[in-house]
């Protein structure tokens, strides 16, 4: 008898979430408990629909004990208002702010959901679902970027309308270049440029949103897409951002908190009315759960490119099936932070930065000295989940990687690696290495972008602009090309305001790594010291490029060609027939 009035009683209990993330609560008297328990699922589920007929199916995620229960813990969505008006809507920071309110096993259970807190915005969806799919064309809400002159110079071109039009026949596959002829040069602008689904998606989500809450306070994590053009649009329309692209928080006073240490962080100001939008890079884990606590609707507002998502499942994928999960990415950048912080749930993980960094991961797995192998915690220092051991850890890998980069490059690591091991252990280790005989984590979007930019390269040229802003890894990634092709005639802009003359174009030389730190720099290059005849120039833009960008590139260096030779943009647009 003793033995049996020891054992703890076990009751299931059903945390419902609303929307916002806020969870119901029991007023108990002074106290908030727990809303829906009972001895079994059944119980605490009749007991949850009696307040929210409208919910999820529960599903189940820990396991606690507190007050000599054992509570098998169940999350939940609920939709709208409780039918009982005991319960209320509290969020989850305002009651680990209060623990002398709470009942004790409500205290103990909000001890242990650390771990769960980014699941609680995605309860209505599957895990193999996508927050945010991409628009069909139909679909599409052209109309929000046309707001006034200033939005609809920037996004909007009679010359790119042309081009996708006639040149780009499918989505996913590259044509040849289109060729404008204006007399004086002629462009050749890739059938695939710009904006790619994903950042139409978040810009779009962006504006409508703005539009659709005059009266709330609109954040975006960190800069929507790396085009300052774009940022500077939405920041006119009354966006705020939260976080510079490096995470580093802004005050209330508009600067960075390194510029303004001391001032109240804009992040602390945050209230559950207020909209944070989830840029197409994604969210690390820790900023999701800031925004959870906080009561903030994340899902509604979460506009990761599904293509990001899928390096993510392929992640999980690969870690379920007991790889360590290594990312070909910038350690620096948004969405490799986001890819890791999503990858670790899931498998050991680590960032090479290109396939020179994963030579040097091969040198410690190659290694059977300990002082060597000892060397990857100095040589990938913050880019290892915690924990991570040499000796366990390297036995099966797989790749993902960030998708702005050259889909090429991701291939040669992952076959480096495969050789590495079927060198190291012998044919059959080509298992070892997962990630080549998939192509979900490589962006089709980045690689159309590349193909297409390719076929145009394959023409004689005399120039290249590539535009794009200075911190858009996809957009160096196509000036890297160009450069390949054409050297010094190939220039990396952010917009016709960085071509000063035919003698000098403002080039910026994107950056690297330098004494472990990422230098960039802008250097005046000559374009030509003389005009010799007609002129042959490529033209294309980054992923977050807006087309009205590229046309005004064609308008400002048609300004600094002889005007006797220059045909108008209507005649050009007429040798291609009716639209």
């Amino acid at each position: 008898m003793a033995e049996s009035a020891a054992t703890p009683t076990v009751l299931a209990c059903i945390l419902a979430f609303d929307r916002s993330n806020r969870l119901a609560v029991r007023r108990l008297g002074s106290k908030a408990g727990l809303a829906f328990t009972g001895t079994d699922l059944g119980m605490a589920t009749q007991r949850l629909e009696s307040a929210f007929p409208d919910h999820t199916t529960p599903k189940e995620f820990l396991t606690v004990s507190a007050a000599g229960r054992t509570h098998q813990v169940y999350f939940c969505q609920a939709v709208g208002a409780s039918a009982d008006s005991e319960i209320d809507f509290m969020t989850i920071g305002a009651l680990e702010a209060t623990p002398a309110m709470l009942a004790p096993s409500l205290h103990a259970i909000l001890a242990e959901l650390e771990p769960h807190l980014v699941a609680i915005p995605y309860l209505h969806i599957g895990e193999n679902d996508f927050i945010y799919k991409f628009r069909p064309e139909k679909e599409r809400n052209a109309a929000i970027y046309a707001n006034d002159p200033t939005s609809s110079a920037l996004y909007q071109s009679k010359l790119c309308e042309l081009i996708k039009e006639r040149a780009r026949t499918h989505e996913r596959s590259a044509t040849s270049p289109m060729e404008l002829n204006f007399g004086a040069a002629t462009y050749l602008i890739p059938s695939h440029f710009g904006f790619c689904l994903g950042v139409k998606n978040a810009i779009e989500r962006a504006y409508e949103t703005l539009a659709a809450n005059p009266c709330r306070r609109v954040f975006m994590l960190s800069e929507l897409i790396h085009n300052p053009f774009v940022n500077d649009d939405l920041l006119r329309r009354g966006l705020t951002y939260l976080q510079t692209d490096k995470g580093v928080p802004f005050t209330v006073n508009g600067k960075s908190a390194v510029a303004d240490p001391g001032a109240p962080l804009l992040w602390d100001s945050l209230t559950s009315e207020d909209i944070v939008i989830i840029p197409a890079f994604g969210a690390t884990d820790n900023d999701k759960r800031k925004l959870v606590r906080k009561g903030i609707a994340v899902c509604q507002y979460d506009a990761t490119c599904m293509l990001v998502e899928k390096v993510w499942k392929a992640a999980r994928s690969y870690g379920r099936a007991g790889y360590t999960v290594i990312i070909h990415g910038k350690a620096e950048h948004e969405e490799t932070k986001a890819t890791f912080s999503n990858t670790r749930r899931y498998a050991p993980a680590l960032i090479v930065r290109d396939l020179a960094e994963t030579k040097l991961l091969s040198r410690v797995i190659r290694a059977k000295d300990p002082a060597v192998r000892s060397e990857f915690y100095s040589l990938f220092a913050d880019k290892h989940t915690p924990g991570f051991d040499v000796n366990r850890d390297l036995e099966r890998v797989a790749v993902v990687n960030q998708t702005t980069l050259l889909v090429n490059e991701t291939r040669a690591i992952i076959a480096y690696l495969r050789d590495l091991y079927v060198d190291l252990h012998g044919p059959a280790a080509v298992e070892r290495v997962g990630g080549g005989g998939r192509s979900d984590t490589l962006c089709y979007a980045t690689q159309v972008n590349q193909d297409a930019l390719a076929k145009a390269l394959a023409d004689p040229l005399d120039a290249a602009f590539v535009i794009g802003g200075k911190n858009s890894s996809n957009t160096y990634q196509l000036y890297r090309l160009c450069a390949q092709a054409l050297g010094e005639k190939a220039f990396f802009i952010q917009s016709e305001a960085n071509i000063l003359s035919l003698n000098a174009v403002e080039h910026f030389v994107f950056p690297s790594m330098h004494a472990g730190r990422l230098t960039g720099q802008t250097e005046i290059r000559p374009l030509w010291s003389a005009l010799t005849g007609p002129k042959r120039i490529l033209i294309t833009g980054g992923a977050s490029c807006p087309d009205g960008l590229i046309q005004q590139v064609v308008s400002r260096l048609n300004a600094l060609l002889p005007a006797e030779n220059l045909r108008d943009i209507d005649a050009v647009i007429a040798d291609f027939g009716p639209t």
